[in-house]
């Protein structure tokens, strides 16, 4: 029998033959590339930090001219600027016009996502489900610019005949009273068109989520005699609620910040109006920005900045919002 020395402290057993593998001490974990690329990724999310800390602060210190004018001020420098009204008064109905489009556009846009999402990952055929799936992540490639083309030269004059019949016969409803645009230039087209604009987003994120389900909790709904509906309700729905409203938030931010669409479609106005047919009532932050800009100079610069902070304010609550909701639904989830 042969007796063998054990290997000094630090060190592992000999390999097959016969080399010593010596063990790195704790403090050489991190070494040449790997120091190198802690230190890249701590610096990649420092700078997230410092660009959102620059923009707020670019926006603060360049609105805050109009922020602290008097009316009468703003009133001789901001075109159609009402006399004796604050500047609060003066963004309220554009913060109005912005949140109604966006969440006219997410009621819209995020059942009709949920159920392609359902279709592409529980439903469809494989080949028909990449096909499908391919073409939807395509229609977030198209520029913003081309659907405003479209909805002001195609969509417009298609809906046109259902506003119309909705002014006729649903009147009763606030939604719909008012006159109705004749020219079908009004937020409810607005929000068609966002709705479609958001739509890739809201599926592509749902789809993904869904197809994270556990086969587990699948099968184990289909073995006790679920329908397949059943088992989406029952098992798919819970699993992905929390990434279907991260899903939600997202279209809403990308709506919120929407632009040309809505420059070239929607005709605007300064109102608190509910009537979603009617033109000439709404206007949205990033519109109003983009429409007066050129011609404006002075304290109508800053005036138009300081409406910008306004939108930002509102993407970063509905983003802290959308965090909040989704790490309190993260445990009922059903991914534990």
């Amino acid at each position: 029998m042969t007796i063998t020395d054990s290997p000094p402290s630090g060190e592992a057993p000999p390999g097959p033959r016969g080399r010593v593998v010596r063990r790195r001490a704790s403090g050489d974990t991190e070494r040449g590339f790997s120091r190198i690329f802690r230190w890249i990724a701590t610096g990649a999310g420092a700078l997230i930090l410092a660009v959102l800390a620059a923009v707020a602060l670019f926006l603060i210190a360049r609105g805050w001219p109009a922020i602290t004018a008097t009316p009468a001020e703003l009133a001789d420098s901001v075109p159609r600027y009402p006399d004796d009204t604050s500047l609060v008064a003066y963004v309220g109905p554009l913060v109005f016009g912005t949140l109604l489009a966006a969440v006219l556009a997410l009621l819209l846009a995020t059942p009709v996502g949920m159920g392609i999402a359902l279709f592409i990952s529980h439903y469809a055929p494989r080949r028909l489900a990449q096909g499908l799936g391919y073409l939807v992540d395509l229609l977030a490639a198209i520029p913003s610019v081309i659907y405003g083309l479209w909805g002001f030269l195609v969509l417009a004059p298609v809906l046109k005949p259902v506003w119309f019949w909705l002014g006729e016969n649903a009147s009763w409803f606030p939604l719909f009273a008012g006159k109705v645009s004749a020219t079908g230039k009004s937020i409810a087209t607005v929000a068609v068109v966002l709705a479609v604009m958001v739509l890739p987003i809201i599926t592509a994120v749902s789809r993904e989520v869904f197809l994270q389900t556990p086969k587990l909790h699948e099968e184990a709904a289909l073995a006790l005699g679920a329908t397949r509906w059943e088992m989406v309700r029952t098992a798919v729905l819970p699993f992905g609620r929390s990434g279907v409203i991260s899903a939600a938030m997202l279209g809403l931010g990308r709506a919120l910040g929407e632009t040309m669409a809505v420059l070239m479609i929607l005709s605007p106005g300064f109102t608190y109006s509910l009537h979603l047919l009617e033109a000439g009532n709404h206007q949205t932050i990033a519109a109003y920005i983009a429409n007066d800009f050129p011609e404006a100079s002075g304290l109508a610069v800053n005036t138009l900045i300081a409406t910008g902070l306004a939108l930002f304010v509102i993407t970063l609550a509905v983003n802290m919002l959308a965090r909040w909701i989704v790490a309190r639904r993260k445990e009922f989830s059903g991914a534990n």
